[in-house]
């Protein structure tokens, strides 16, 4: 069947049609062309002519004008919208033009890298047929080889790479890269909106440090960056490269028509407001299309639900008789060998279907997909909108489809569509100046170049207290011994190798590798960060990988090794971690006349995995338990809080019990539905109630950011609080179970029989306030 033939029979199908809360359909669009920019070297535009590009499209033509007038330039378009030419013509244009000048292209992973440089390559070969010397372009990354290492440094006129690689293995290597540097004309950051969080705190230091050896070697680059579509494309542009942007966002790439469907699973029970599992509705839905040969990509928020949707959709298939095999899984742990053989499968067709985390939301060129559906509304309208955009990325018909887990964020967007559809998509949030990051980017550019003793570490000068806090932190340093003052500069001393020992991707420094011992040949078959660990490679779990069950033998911490074998279980485990918080200082705070209060600060938690329960396939029944024997974690961060006043169980009529159901049941709505307001993540962050805090001595709800130091999303949060109690109790109002469910406050079992009646009179009191 065609796509157009499904949609139809999903039209006409009643028991569908019941749970589309919306269908929207948005009409195919025609493409606006433009004319080269008569500045553009006419070989390269013959060059582009026999590679079968006559024309630009409008957006291409407006970025490439403003790039050529030496202006930093962000282009935000949709996927698929032909944005690398924005900055591959006008870096082209300069090299015939200047032999000697040098690009340097960003993206945020290895595998996107490798696969841009194929294109790239095809147009370079067109324009070398017309110029007397051959352009040079290289991926840099750690993968490449010794022997290759050498040619890039000295000739590569395009240096492509991704910034782990910039972080390690070229900025503390620049002596080595004095011809990159001394030319350096175009720095090109593509798909800018995945540098959010402490990514792209990390990303905004790790270009200063660039700007910095540039600034040494006399050279001002011009900065090109591409964003897919989020609220503050040109502020997130400038917070990273700290350069003034000209914005292009008026797209003139042609697309076809998408049909887009949010679909709540139906209730099976509506006292408990238990709706059908999302997972298993997903599955149902992407194995109709996928038997109807319709390439079909499943989106899904986490590891543990990849391995199980993909085991689901090849039983299924193999009950059809159909290729089970051609139906993949893809997420990070998979080997980089692993995760390519998929991708080529996508681009010829022979993979049909694949289960994948958003490590495919990324623009990796996967082909001409037809069907995208979303497990899990993903967090963010721009993740939705990336995400849906991987189906239809040629001038076809295509389908997107969200199914909303149970989850009361999910449950919000369903039974709100306008907010998905007409809302503007969020704020992407960094914090550049979070002093963790700070101190270890300034460690590794002290040991790139010496400071001055005048000299500021991108915004980190404090104009309101008169504090000059690089030189604050360089005086710590000294007081640590691996910097010392000699004249008027500041110079590295130890013998470590500082960017080495710091991860850009999460707090974590290290992985656990995860060993195959199942045959006598033991085998690498992939890697997990270790707080993940604790969850996932516990001793006795089920470790599933491209659908297939491991046993984890044992987990050596110390040596960050996991070993496990394979086996044949029809159950996966779910581990569970206990955490408790303390606050170390407060950085603002509010009270208002009713006696509430909340602020944010810095706090420090602990964290245990205690336990792990065995949850069945398919009916995910809880069939037993195990005790986790781990070393318990701390994390330092920064906390939102909000508490009650100390008579709020005589005001609102509860007695403690009830309380503290209704405050559990509060954390349940908050971390699930902060996210909508600070374009964060579940995963970012978590939720603690206290009938009694120790340090408030009031009842307290604490919500921190699962990263080290924070990225200012508990700052947000404080500001953005009375936001979130007005959609929490709009969505607890409009939940039709009758005493709590996975989709307000928690099921029943969990948060008690009066935790949605305790929850609602808790956040009716709160609305009286006035900060």
């Amino acid at each position: 069947m065609t796509i157009e033939q499904v949609i139809d029979r999903l039209q006409r199908d009643e028991s569908f049609m019941s749970c589309v809360t919306e269908w929207r359909q948005i009409p195919a669009q025609e493409a606006e062309f433009a004319d080269f920019p008569a500045e553009i070297d006419e070989r390269l535009v013959r060059a582009l002519g026999r590679h079968g590009i006559k024309r630009l499209y409008s957006h291409q033509a407006e970025a490439i004008r403003s790039v050529l007038t030496a202006q930093s330039t962000a282009i935000v378009t949709p996927t698929s919208s032909g944005k690398t030419l924005c900055y591959n013509i006008p870096v082209l244009h300069a090299i015939i033009q200047t032999a000697e000048a040098r690009a340097l292209y960003l993206f945020p992973t290895k595998a996107l890298a490798q696969d841009q440089i194929h294109e790239l390559h095809a147009i370079i070969q067109q324009v070398d047929e017309d110029i007397p010397f051959s352009i040079k372009s290289y991926t840099f990354d750690g993968d490449t080889p010794a022997s290759a290492r050498k040619a890039i440094k000295s000739s590569g006129h395009i240096v492509v790479t991704n910034p782990d690689m910039l972080h390690t293995g070229i900025l503390p290597h620049h002596t080595q890269w004095v011809k990159l540097f001394e030319n350096l004309r175009f720095i090109v950051i593509d798909e800018i909106h995945q540098y959010r969080g402490v990514f792209g705190s990390h990303m905004a230091n790790v270009l200063r440090r660039l700007k910095r050896i540039c600034q040494f070697y006399n050279s001002t680059p011009v900065f090109i960056c591409c964003s897919a579509t989020i609220a503050n494309p040109r502020e997130l542009a400038e917070q990273l490269t700290g350069e003034k942007m000209m914005l292009v966002d008026k797209n003139g790439a042609p697309h076809g028509k998408k049909h887009f469907i949010l679909y709540n699973p139906p209730v099976v029970n509506r006292e408990l407001g238990i709706r059908r599992s999302f997972i298993q509705e997903t599955q149902r839905i992407a194995a109709d299309f996928i038997g109807n040969d319709l390439q079909t990509i499943v989106f899904t928020r986490s590891r543990m639900n990849v391995e199980i949707l993909l085991t689901y959709l090849r039983e299924t298939m193999r009950r059809l008789t159909k290729q089970s095999a051609r139906i993949r899984g893809y997420r990070g742990g998979y080997l980089p060998l692993e995760r390519r053989d998929i991708e080529r499968g996508l681009r010829d067709g022979s993979v049909i279907g694949v289960v994948s985390t958003n490590a495919l939301e990324l623009g990796i060129d996967i082909g001409q997909l037809q069907v995208a559906i979303i497990a899990g509304y993903p967090g963010t309208i721009s993740s939705a909108l990336q995400q849906s955009g991987r189906a239809g990325r040629r001038q076809e018909t295509s389908l997107a489809i969200i199914v909303s887990s149970s989850s009361p964020l999910d449950q919000y967007i369903a039974n709100n569509p306008h907010y998905f559809f007409e809302r503007s998509p969020e704020s992407a949030v960094i914090d550049a100046d979070n002093l963790l990051l700070l101190l270890s980017h300034l460690k590794c550019a002290a040991f790139e170049l010496p400071f001055s003793t005048d000299e500021r570490f991108g915004l980190s000068f404090d104009h309101s207290q008169g504090v000059d806090s690089t030189q604050e932190i360089l005086q710590y340093l000294e007081e640590s011994g691996v910097v010392h003052l000699s004249g008027d500069k500041w110079h590295w001393m130890s013998e470590t190798y500082p960017a080495e020992s710091i991860s850009l991707r999460s707090a974590a420094e290290e992985n656990i590798v995860i060993i195959d011992r199942t045959n006598v040949q033991e085998k690498v078959i992939g890697e997990i960060d270790l707080f993940a660990a604790q969850l996932m490679v516990h001793q006795d779990a089920i470790y599933l990988h491209e659908g297939k069950p491991f046993h984890v033998d044992a987990l050596d911490w110390p040596r960050r090794k996991a070993y496990v074998h394979s086996v044949k279980v029809d159950y996966y485990t779910d581990a569970e971690l206990k955490c408790d918080l303390k606050v170390l200082d407060v950085f603002e705070s509010a009270e208002a006349e009713s006696g509430c209060s909340c602020g944010y600060g810095e706090v420090v938690v602990t964290s245990l995995a205690t336990m792990y329960k065995k949850i069945k396939f398919h009916t995910h029944e809880n069939i037993g338990w195990g005790k986790i024997h781990l070393p318990e974690c701390e994390l330092h961060t920064t906390a939102f809080w909000h508490c009650f006043p100390d008579e709020v169980q005589a005001l609102i009529g509860v007695n403690k019990d009830e309380l503290g159901d209704g405050l559990k049941g509060l954390a349940h709505l908050y971390r699930n539905i902060a996210p909508l307001f600070i374009m964060g993540d579940r995963s970012d962050i978590s939720a603690l109630p206290m009938v009694r805090s120790p340090f408030t001595e009031r009842a307290t709800i604490y919500i921190w950011e699962q990263v080290p130091g924070g990225i200012g999303q508990s700052k947000k949060l404080y500001h953005l609080f009375d936001s979130v109690i007005v959609a929490g109790r709009e969505l607890i109002q409009s939940c039709g179970c009758q005493n709590g469910c996975p989709s307000c406050v928690g099921p029943q079992l969990e948060v008690g029989e009066r935790s949605k009646e305790v929850a609602l009179r808790l956040l009716d009191y709160m609305l009286k306030w006035n900060r």
